[in-house]
């Protein structure tokens, strides 16, 4: 296995929860407009070390998720600005090129200091 990606929460927006019944979270570093924030968990801009592909495995704290899509542009802002959603729908097909998709099961609970993974299997 080979990490590819980590991160960690530095501070959550106060309106994150917002996005909780839709199934997606936004992950943001500290370029996030003022008027996001507050929709976001705050993270620092790292790189990427290889290619975000379907099959990957996205840790959460101890959660796990199965990646089932990646929009062509996740990779670039997630690298660049530490912006990227992460749907938990397990949809195959990509509507928001900026989003990561991973498989339908409950959103983690994501606190500060949480480490957000992506692990090559």
């Amino acid at each position: 296995m080979k990490i590819i990606y980590e991160n960690k929460v530095k501070a959550l927006g106060s309106c994150v929860d917002e996005f909780q019944d839709a199934g997606f979270f936004i992950l943001f570093g500290d370029s996030a407009p003022e008027e996001l924030r507050d929709y976001c968990y705050s993270i620092d801009v790292n790189p990427i070390d290889g290619t975000i592909a379907p099959g990957q495995i996205l840790r959460v704290g101890g959660s796990e998720y199965r990646i089932t899509a990646v929009g062509e542009e996740a990779p670039v802002t997630l690298a660049g600005l530490g912006h990227c959603t992460i749907n938990f729908s397990g949809q195959t097909e990509v509507e928001m090129l900026g989003t990561i998709y991973v498989e339908s099961k409950p959103m983690p609970d994501v606190s500060v200091g949480a480490v957000i993974q992506i692990i090559e299997p």
